[in-house]
């Protein structure tokens, strides 16, 4: 697909993750298509239930694509869900209302994760990559599209745990008593999250991005054992130049402002980071090695347009001056936002920002 190239009309994201010079920092939002957007509920009601929508590729375009007719974003993101992996290991995914996802078969013991076997990104998740060409079509260069993945120790806590959860003592369990069944596990799953991405790739997302959502959990020594060294495994199989262009590779731990200088010794291309570490804190912790995405409060969507403003320019100025910065909430944009009040954080960026570029 390397023709498609020099189509790319906007590749402002594209070039801060690699800590190019752009005439403004661009944004996107995790999130961004989803619930605060009456249109995706819509769409959603349309499919049945929230799989349905992520296994039927057209709907999962649309989605994709809603929060570009509505907002000058710098970046699409495929509409999936992290847990497309652990689904089809074959432990039943399923979605109970109000509470989230559950597995009908957790795993707890080596011999049910000795049966696990690595999905086919192309068999057992070509809905997926089917998504991907799709939106990347659709998109026809309007801007990049983002591929992404759950880090291979958010996907066991589901996978051990059953669902979600509040102690994590599942999954610590056998981390403590059983480690070489834990690690066993993340191997599996650091493989299958490589061959993922890789085809997602493939398929056309022109970045990807790791979501590390429960690393924050864990101690500093068990953080490197049990998620960073297995991101580090994915960093080191990823396909990194596709179309003719580098493929940008952006880490995200929740909660993880401690570790952002081990963080970006992967080898990776940008760290998300999250409200609760301060840019500019991060920015010096990383040395400028990487670029950084992040990191307002989602909950400041909630205040007046001119209060978001206000958190947008902290932000710009605890960053500083010069590149390698993609303006992001610091994580999923809450489904009670009014969509008015995602146009003037975008808008405040916009507006903004240009001034930290000069």
């Amino acid at each position: 697909m390397s023709e498609l190239k020099s189509e790319l009309k906007n590749d402002l994201y594209l070039r801060a993750l690699l800590r190019q010079p752009t005439e403004r920092t661009p944004i996107w939002m995790m999130r961004q298509a989803g619930r605060y957007l009456p249109e995706y509920r819509e769409v959603r009601k349309q499919a049945g239930d929230f799989m349905a929508l992520c296994k039927n590729a057209e709907l999962a375009c649309e989605v994709t694509l809603q929060p570009l007719r509505r907002f000058p974003l710098d970046a699409a993101i495929l509409f999936s869900d992290i847990l497309t992996i652990p689904d089809a290991m074959g432990l039943g995914l399923y979605f109970e209302a109000g509470e989230g996802p559950k597995f009908e078969r957790p795993v707890r013991d080596i011999a049910s994760i000795e049966k696990l076997g690595v999905p086919d990104p192309e068999q057992e998740l070509r809905y997926v990559m089917d998504a991907v060409r799709t939106i990347r079509r659709e998109l026809n260069g309007q801007v990049p599209l983002i591929g992404f993945s759950g880090s291979p120790w958010t996907l066991a806590t589901y996978m051990v745990e059953g669902g979600s959860t509040k102690n994590f003592s599942e999954v610590k369990k056998l981390m403590f008593s059983e480690p070489k069944a834990m690690h066993l596990l993340l191997d599996k799953l650091a493989q299958s999250v490589t061959s993922y991405l890789n085809a997602q790739i493939a398929a056309g997302a022109q970045a990807v991005m790791i979501f590390d959502t429960w690393g924050g959990v864990l101690s500093p020594r068990d953080y490197r054992e049990f998620s960073l060294n297995y991101m580090q495994k994915i960093v080191n199989g990823l396909t990194r130049h596709a179309d003719g262009r580098q493929v940008p590779v952006t880490l995200f731990t929740k909660n993880g402002g401690a570790w952002l200088g081990d963080m970006a010794a992967t080898g990776c291309d940008a760290l998300g980071v999250d409200w609760t570490t301060d840019l500019g804190t991060a920015r010096a912790a990383v040395n400028d090695k990487v670029a950084l995405q992040g990191n307002m409060d989602p909950s400041v969507l909630y205040a007046p347009p001119a209060r978001i403003e206000a958190e947008v320019a902290t932000i710009l100025e605890s960053y500083g001056h010069g590149h390698g910065h993609v303006f992001n909430l610091g994580h999923g944009i809450h489904p009670e936002v009014n969509p008015d009040h995602a146009a003037a954080f975008i808008e405040a960026v916009h507006k903004l920002s240009p001034a930290f570029h000069k």
